[in-house]
Formats: C-alpha cells, sequence, structure tokens
C-alpha cells in the first residue's frame, strides 16, 4: 500500500476479514461530518489518497476503503480476471456499510452527517452506496461508470434501484466521456426527475473521463477546480449546515 501523506491506514472487520481503510482526521476536537471516498479501478492509489487528505483539509473526516482486499494476485492468475471484474455488488455493498459504521461509532465523527464520492469505478460505488445505505446525506459521483450494469451475483444495478436514494446527488460529468456519455447523463436524468431524487448534473466541457485525476493525462485543470469547488460547496449545504 502506499503511504499516505497525511492521513494513515487503519484496519476494520467485513464478514469476518480485515479491510484496510485509508483515514484523513481535521484539526481540532470535532466531531467532525464525514466523507467516505469510493476508489477508482486503480486502488486507494495516489489521487485516491489525494482526496482523502483534501477533504480532510476541509473540515471532513475523510476515509476510503479498500475495495480489493478480498482478492489477490494468485486468485487473479487463477480465474484470469482482474481484480476490479472480481468485484461483486453485495460484497461492495458490505464494505461500504461497514465502513459507514466505523465511522458513526469514531468519537469525534458526527455520525448523522456523512456524505459519499467516488471517482470512474467509485461513482458507480456512489450511486451502489446512495440506494443500499439510507444513512447517507450526500452522494457526489465523479464520471461513475457502468451505473446500468449488475456485478458479480446481484440480480440489479444500481440504476434499477434509484428508488432507494435518500439523499441529494451531484452528479459530474466529462463532456466527450463515453462511460458515462451524455446519453446516459440523459437517462439517469430522466429516472432520477421521474422518482422525484433531488439530483444536480454538471457538464465539463471538453473534459474527458478522469479530468480530476491529477495523475492521470485526462487531467483538466479548469474542470477539476470548477468540479472541486462545487463539490465542497454541495458537501458544505448537506453536511456542514
Amino acid at each position: 500500500m502506499i503511504s499516505p501523506k497525511n492521513s494513515s491506514w487503519e484496519t476494520i472487520q467485513v464478514d469476518g476479514s480485515e479491510m484496510g481503510i485509508c483515514l484523513g482526521m481535521p484539526q481540532g476536537s470535532g466531531p467532525f461530518p464525514a466523507v467516505v471516498v469510493c476508489q477508482a479501478a486503480g486502488g486507494v492509489d495516489e489521487f485516491i489518497q489525494t482526496i482523502v487528505d483534501r477533504l480532510a483539509a476541509d473540515g471532513y473526516a475523510a476515509v476510503a476503503p479498500d475495495l480489493y482486499h478480498r482478492t489477490t494476485e494468485e486468485i487473479e492468475r487463477a480465474t484470469g480476471k482482474t481484480r476490479r471484474q472480481l468485484l461483486d455488488d453485495t460484497e461492495i455493498v458490505a464494505d461500504i456499510s461497514a465502513t459507514v459504521s466505523f465511522l458513526q461509532n469514531h468519537a469525534l465523527v458526527d455520525s448523522r452527517r456523512i456524505g459519499v464520492t467516488g471517482f470512474c469505478m467509485g461513482g458507480r460505488v456512489v450511486w451502489l452506496a446512495a440506494v443500499s445505505n439510507p444513512d447517507f446525506k450526500a452522494a457526489v459521483p465523479f464520471y461513475g461508470g457502468f451505473i446500468m450494469d449488475s456485478w458479480g451475483k446481484a440480480a440489479q444495478s444500481p440504476f434499477d434501484l434509484s428508488n432507494n436514494i435518500n439523499c441529494p446527488v451531484m452528479f459530474h460529468f466529462g463532456e466527450i466521456d463515453q462511460n458515462p456519455s451524455l446519453d446516459d447523463m440523459a437517462r439517469f436524468d430522466q429516472e432520477l426527475t421521474r422518482l422525484g431524487k433531488s439530483h444536480e448534473f454538471h457538464v465539463y466541457p471538453g473534459a474527458d473521463h478522469r479530468f480530476l485525476d491529477h495523475t492521470f493525462t485526462a487531467f483538466q485543470q479548469e474542470a477539476a477546480e470548477l468540479s472541486w469547488a462545487r463539490t465542497l460547496d454541495f458537501f458544505a449545504v448537506n453536511l456542514k449546515a
């Protein structure tokens, strides 16, 4: 695991096994609002740890669970699947729920004010988290793909379960991204509107997938700065007010 700059690694229990979490805490005595950070396909890497640190600096207890804790290189070789392909929605839900429970039982966290954000694959996990855990008070997916697909043994996709969303959603899309595409965005918007779910969608001109990731070639500074500012404003309204 990469060593975080300002955050630290801890271990929690999920279904009888250990899961690493990258935790960043603000300065002070709390209690603080909290944000679960959902990893991209690269895992809890430098970019995700930077997000944890940035949220902690803005006054949030931020935690990124390692969703790959169930797999090993040996399992990947034996199955011929990547660690992302081995993910199962039912297990992801268990991981997110365990992370939320960790925050709710932390002495420095305000258990009533927990949000969730994520990037790429993690944007999909945000939608899945919002439909499976009623404790979230705000959800911010960044360019989440495959939301209309189910993974592993799950019978329904995150999109199929959209009626279970119980918090406001802010979704960030790249204009030239193909997964999710602007057609996907229109379908998401139509469904959330039909269901009466509070949501706002933002499109960033000329931006592609992973436009917020400073470690990736598609990074676009203007879109990154604006989307992050909007995210902090959104969390402030829903988690700090």
